[in-house]
């Protein structure tokens, strides 16, 4: 009888301001500071090369990896919020970042199905129903667990395969 009460809702989240921390609040690491600017960082897809190096740098030197212990759901939620962005920037369609159970209800597509992942946040198009998990895919590589060789192979196939 009341069925319009329990109508799904699509619950919309402001990751791009998270993305922005990237270059707003970088460690006093030299090299962070040298190439983790506003000018460097700005949302292109070339600028995934220094996302991939800073990426490296935290899975590779031991100041990256006690970072990485200390903090790792920041820095993979910050890192792959920028992905994500640059990803939705590239795509120029329908892509918003929203919590990801309240996709789980709304969409209507079988095959949407989201990683079981900490990350609550997801690019959905309400178009064409379908999910981008960014953070996710950012949160295996840094743990050593991704099929993509670096971040610009994934975020290059991930905008060739939405637009």
């Amino acid at each position: 009888m009341f069925n319009f009460l329990h109508k799904k809702k699509l619950i919309k989240e402001d990751l791009q301001g998270i993305a922005k921390l990237m270059y707003q609040d970088v460690s006093d690491d030299s090299w962070d500071k040298e190439n983790l600017t506003k000018r460097n960082l700005n949302f292109t897809i070339e600028s995934v090369r220094y996302i991939d190096t800073y990426a490296k740098r935290l899975m590779n030197t031991e100041f990256g990896n006690k970072l990485l212990s200390m903090h790792f759901d920041n820095l993979s939620k910050r890192v792959g919020a920028y992905v994500g962005e640059v990803i939705k920037n590239n795509i120029n369609q329908d892509f918003y970042w929203y919590e990801s159970d309240s996709v789980r209800n709304y969409s209507s597509n079988s095959n949407v199905e989201l990683s079981n992942s900490t990350f609550q946040s997801v690019l959905y198009s309400k178009k064409k129903d379908i999910v981008i998990e960014p953070l996710d895919v950012v949160s295996q590589f840094l743990k050593w667990n991704s099929p993509y060789r670096d971040l610009l192979s994934y975020v290059e196939e991930a905008i060739k395969q939405n637009t």
